[in-house]
């Protein structure tokens, strides 16, 4: 009885270790800091945009899709954000990994004022190489103005969270 009271300890223990281990890592992962590559999107009229064009901004990008609840939920936090920090250097860029059919009825809706560029299947691709390991939609990226990747944010991103991380970045 004893023997099996300390297995079960023992296994409670590793648990709560392996757990905790998960988190930080999960941490870690989320605050490593990499350059961002360079890359070109389209936009919906098809013109391509490289990431240089807004080089010196802090940049956050977001890969979205017009069936993500999540997505939809943050797009106007990013709007007001946009509207309020455009002029202190901030620019957001949406990748949207949807068809340019969903996208073009999403955005005749949704006056969205920062640029959105098409990803599709090449922007899933891209979000991996940028560190969305687990292929989460929404996932979003924070770029200083040094184009160092600082914040990956799989998963719904809130403006507070936003806030902490690009207004120290402002001064």
């Amino acid at each position: 009885m004893k023997r099996a009271a300390l297995i079960g300890l023992v296994a409670a223990i590793a648990l709560g270790a392996g757990i905790s281990a998960a988190r930080f890592l999960a941490h870690l992962e989320k605050t490593r800091q990499s350059p961002l590559p360079e890359f070109s999107l389209a936009d919906l009229s098809g013109v391509q945009h490289s990431i240089y064009e807004w080089q010196g901004k802090i940049l956050i990008i977001n890969f979205w899709a017009t069936w993500c609840p999540p997505c939809r939920k943050e797009i106007p936090e990013f709007i007001a954000l946009q509207e309020q920090y455009a002029t202190k250097g901030v620019q957001f860029i949406g990748v949207a990994i949807d068809e340019q059919e969903a996208v073009s009825r999403y955005l005749s809706s949704t006056k969205i004022n920062y640029p959105v560029l098409m990803g599709e299947d090449k922007g899933i691709a891209l979000a991996h190489q940028l560190g969305n390991i687990i292929d989460a939609v929404p996932f979003t990226l924070v770029v200083d103005q040094q184009r160092q990747i600082i914040h990956r944010q799989p998963g719904e991103f809130s403006r507070d969270e936003i806030l902490k991380i690009i207004l120290p970045l402002m001064r």
